[in-house]
């Protein structure tokens, strides 16, 4: 699989491909990520279809790398939030909320955007996988300072952070926010947030 950290030394090649994942977002997003094929994709550049096979293997892989950009904005936007000069407590309400925003308006807004990301999640790529790690490891170092704060309570960090996902999972989690999102039952997400952070000052 092409990873984009491989290929930032070599300007020209990375300028391609940007300007072919650029395409197969915009070709997705219009038409959805089952009706568009490498050929769309080529003829929407003006290339040859072997030309993008020399960048990357295949459709899933264009697919892939755009999981990971878009997770890289995500993660972008969680790293900001964890050096705010502001509480443990307030960076973490801020942060969930953001995640919760960043997932119903930029997935669950467009419907073809929201088949782009069920797809890779019904594939599990490490891509995703590594995300959750990254941004679980960024609520551990908030979590750890809230301790040291004297805001929450003495407890392993990184245990806490796994729960705070687990029970913020219908927040962050783009098939359980759109599933909730149609239930009446749901509590408000400022509700979930408000009960975790009380659970962790225990």
């Amino acid at each position: 699989m092409l990873e984009l950290s491989d290929v930032n030394a070599d300007p020209a090649r990375q300028e391609n491909i940007t300007r072919i994942l650029d395409a197969a977002e915009r070709l997705f997003r219009h038409y959805g990520y089952s009706k568009t094929n490498v050929a769309d994709i080529a003829r929407d550049l003006g290339m040859s279809t072997a030309n993008i096979y020399r960048f990357f293997g295949s459709k899933v892989e264009i697919h892939q790398a755009l999981c990971g950009r878009m997770l890289e904005l995500s993660y972008q936007m969680a790293f900001g939030i964890r050096n705010q000069p502001i509480s443990a407590t307030e960076r973490l309400r801020t942060y969930a909320l953001s995640q919760y925003k960043m997932i119903v308006e930029t997935m669950l807004d467009e419907q073809k955007v929201h088949e782009m990301v069920i797809v890779a999640i019904e594939r599990d790529w490490h891509v995703i996988e590594k995300h959750i790690e990254r941004t679980q490891a960024l609520v551990a170092e908030i979590i750890a300072e809230g301790i040291a704060a004297g805001e929450f309570a003495e407890q392993d960090p990184h245990l806490a952070a796994k729960c705070f996902a687990a029970t913020t999972v219908d927040l962050c989690h783009p098939q359980m926010v759109a599933q909730c999102l149609a239930k009446s039952y749901q509590a408000d997400p400022e509700d979930i947030i408000e009960f975790v952070i009380r659970a962790l000052k225990k």
